[in-house]
């Protein structure tokens, strides 16, 4: 097997760092409307957003020496299938929109940025 035919992508998964991990775990439920679910890795505390294997997989991570930052690296997480429905559920669970529903080149879908409850600012993408 080839390199190449190994790696889906080369993200395999991302970790958002958190403060406080309800808070947070609360905020991400609310907007997808979804479960995550909490596990203990190693010395930190995580709760898993939903993923599809072989697809990207992520955590929201509580973990000293780890914190929130504006300025560390953006991630994009799927919105699908409606990034108008996660926008509005942004600001009810805590966060803020900085960057409105934005169209991509054709045929990219829509973007959009949030600061989360953490002060994390995530961007968010949907085909609708």
């Amino acid at each position: 097997m080839t390199r190449t035919a190994l790696r889906l992508s080369r993200v395999n998964w991302f970790e958002i760092p958190v403060l406080d991990l309800d808070r947070a775990t609360k905020f991400y439920e609310a907007i997808f409307d979804e479960k995550l679910e909490r596990a203990i890795f190693g010395e930190s505390e995580i709760a898993v957003l939903a993923y599809e294997k072989p697809g990207v997989g992520g955590s929201l991570t509580l973990e000293e020496g780890m914190s929130p930052s504006e300025h560390g690296v953006l991630i994009h997480l799927n919105a699908n299938p409606s990034l108008d429905e996660v926008l509005g559920r942004v600001e009810k669970a805590g966060g803020a929109i900085l960057v409105d529903r934005t169209a991509l080149p054709p045929g990219m879908g829509f973007g959009s940025k949030i600061r989360d409850t953490e002060g994390n600012v995530v961007g968010l993408h949907a085909m609708a």
